[in-house]
């Protein structure tokens, strides 16, 4: 369906009111308009019009009801599935885990990533531990990909899924049994740049834990370790891209990257076999998982080029928590992120021993305990 934009309708109502003197509340009635002269009778029906176009409507999803997860299902918790709907118009599923005892209002937890993962994968595991030690969780599919909305499929987007976290908290602010008051967000992978930018500009989130991040604008602008990072190589990463639009919008269909290939070469960097062995294993395989299967969009990455979401980290006022594996090819992230943030409610636990994805489902190697009372410190 083809919309134009609230924003666009809003200021075309304005000036008509402006200029036609107007300056009736938008809940004007029926029996207002009954002695308005006919020029007010449109002026208020396109009032109504705007509001009720300001009245948002979900999509339809089609949500998977059987555990479909990675890990096995907790009979501590609660499960059923969730949506909610982020300020873009798009709307988002989630698995919401709930513990089968409580008392009083609850503290909250909304969880996302891996990078190209599903809520099936890791962000479930964290979820459904947290909410087995006290707190009402949910994981969700960011913006077009797995279970969740939006169009065209296998998009990223900085800005789009900082706002995927923050329209989580909508949602978890008006539960009947969440204390609005304390709600974190747990980013893993590449989320975890997406949580500290989302803690940077959120003040209702209390606490914030990122678990062994990627900041994807640094990666992306500057490749690993930085080794990329010239105006010359960006430029050519923006002219391939940018051709790459201009033969998608000729074919009306958009090129994937690929994601991990099907067979590990014998000459793979070490972090290419760590992802694979979740991603493409028995271990952490899923069929929605763009990891697992055909990868993102190739021109996901333009909007990561020129928009770092660390900008601000030095801002975030609520407690934050880093975790990564010692000997994870990505810690350089963390320490990098961690050292930009001030305060005294900072920290940064680094795992001995751990690679990448030992934190994506390795239940003696993620700290839950740590984690456990480090949000129960902050969100009290």
């Amino acid at each position: 369906m083809k919309r134009t934009t609230l924003a666009k309708k809003l200021r075309i109502a304005l000036a008509v009111m402006a200029f036609a003197g107007c300056a009736t509340s938008f809940a004007a009635d029926d029996t207002a308009d009954a002695a308005a002269s006919p020029a007010a009778k449109t002026q208020n029906e396109m009032k109504r019009q705007l509001t009720r176009e300001a009245t948002y409507m979900e999509e339809q999803l089609t949500l998977t009801q059987e555990w479909d997860k990675t890990f096995p299902k907790s009979d501590k918790v609660n499960h059923r599935k969730v949506t909610f709907h982020n300020r873009y118009g798009i709307t988002l599923a989630a698995d919401l885990y709930e513990p089968k005892r409580y008392e009083g209002k609850l503290a909250a937890i909304a969880v996302c990533g891996p990078f190209g993962a599903v809520k099936e994968q890791a962000a479930g595991l964290y979820a459904q531990a947290m909410a087995e030690r006290g707190f009402l969780t949910i994981a969700f599919d960011p913006s077009f990909t797995g279970e969740s909305g939006g169009q065209p499929r296998y998009v990223a987007s900085p800005d789009i899924n900082t706002e995927d976290f923050q329209a989580a908290v909508d949602f978890l602010s008006v539960q009947d049994n969440v204390d609005p008051e304390k709600i974190g967000i747990i980013g893993i992978c590449g989320w975890g740049g997406m949580a500290l930018n989302a803690a940077a500009i959120d003040t209702r989130i209390k606490a914030t834990v990122a678990s062994t991040m990627y900041d994807m604008t640094r990666v992306t602008a500057n490749g690993y370790f930085d080794a990329e990072n010239s105006e010359e190589a960006r430029y050519a990463k923006r002219k391939a891209l940018n051709a790459q639009r201009t033969e998608d919008y000729k074919k009306g269909s958009y090129a994937l990257a690929g994601g991990l290939p099907d067979e590990l070469p014998a000459d793979a960097p070490f972090f290419v076999k760590d992802y694979y062995d979740y991603y493409k294993t028995s271990r952490g395989y899923h069929p929605r998982s763009l990891n697992s299967n055909g990868g993102w969009n190739v021109t996901s990455s333009l909007s990561f080029l020129n928009m770092p979401i660390l900008q601000y980290a030095d801002e975030i006022r609520n407690a934050v928590l880093i975790l990564h594996g010692e000997k994870a090819h990505s810690c350089y992230f963390s320490r990098d992120a961690y050292a930009k943030l001030k305060g005294d409610n900072k920290e940064l636990l680094i795992i001995p021993g751990a690679v990448h994805t030992d934190l994506y489902d390795k239940t003696d190697v993620i700290p839950f305990d740590k984690m456990t009372e480090f949000f129960r410190a902050n969100l009290s």
